[in-house]
């Protein structure tokens, strides 16, 4: 890990202290699987009384597609916000959660739904992902990533800001699919976004597909990261090798912080699927939460 400067460290305590509840409640029911690894009752509810839910659409160019959003009732032109880029599920149950966990905590919170307009059917509940392949093959990776750009500027625009102004400063994380979509927005040269959280997102940007020593051309990227940089792997993820992800940290010029979780496989924040891992998903919330209080906070 590269430290952040010792100035953070007081950036991080403003930042969590006013969230610390809700950060400890729901990292606390990540840690207990009994419930959890299935289809199950949302850890905030859309009635929280401390969260407004909406469901904004977004334009980029002359398309459009729906978004979920969420935002704490009490805000202002500092409370930071997170654009979420879904797995290949979609904007399904766990997803939609996870806007509202962010919500809970003192961020709005947008996550497009890449496959509006499409016809893919919702994810909720689903356990074959083989359902979502043909809607992710057809994902336009500049719409996909205007689209991402165009929820940052939502946050902003809700409380007057210019789609690059500051405050609020804007976060992205994505999942699976989503953690490449993200890892392009941090190599952008707009300045759209100030963090970013990489959930076992590709680390190879070519088509070896894990045969043999990853390449330096599929690595070049990471030398082009301009934003503070939080990554969360498995060691038994097959997709995404950890010898891969080591390689790509060596190259991070930024302020970094990669974990590579022992116990923990492919999609292990997934909630709502047999692949959950309790323990390395409730760290890795509480990692996440401290990355963005650490960088996102306005104070």
């Amino acid at each position: 890990m590269q430290r952040p400067a010792p100035e953070m460290g007081r950036k991080l305590f403003i930042g969590l202290s006013a969230s610390a509840a809700a950060v400890a409640g729901i990292a606390q029911a990540l840690a207990e699987p009994q419930t959890l690894g299935k289809p199950h009752p949302p850890l905030v509810p859309e009635d929280d009384p401390d969260i407004t839910v909406e469901r904004p659409e977004l334009s980029a160019g002359q398309a459009s597609v729906d978004s979920y959003a969420a935002f704490p009732r009490a805000n202002d032109k500092k409370t930071p916000g997170i654009v979420i880029v879904q797995h290949i599920w979609g904007v399904d149950a766990q997803i939609r959660d996870t806007v509202r966990r962010f919500a809970k905590a003192g961020y709005v919170t947008i996550a497009p739904d890449l496959y509006a307009g499409m016809g893919a059917p919702s994810g909720d509940g689903v356990s074959d992902y083989t359902v979502f392949t043909p809607f992710a093959s057809k994902l336009d990776p500049k719409e996909t990533d205007a689209y991402i750009k165009e929820g940052a500027t939502w946050i902003r625009s809700r409380v007057g800001s210019s789609p690059l102004e500051r405050p609020p400063k804007v976060g992205v994380m994505g999942f699976c699919m989503g953690g490449k979509v993200a890892l392009r927005a941090a190599i952008d040269d707009r300045g759209v976004f100030d963090a970013v959280v990489v959930f076992y997102g590709a680390v190879r940007w070519d088509d070896s597909k894990n045969q043999g020593p990853i390449s330096d051309a599929a690595l070049a990227y990471a030398n082009d990261v301009k934003i503070p940089l939080m990554g969360q792997f498995g060691a038994r993820d097959e997709s995404i090798l950890p010898d891969d992800v080591r390689a790509m940290q060596a190259r991070l010029k930024v302020p970094h912080d990669i974990k590579i979780y022992p116990e923990a496989g492919h999609a292990f924040f997934d909630d709502t699927r047999a692949r959950y891992v309790a323990s390395a998903a409730a760290d890795a919330w509480t990692r996440t939460l401290a990355w963005f209080g650490m960088y996102l906070s306005a104070r």
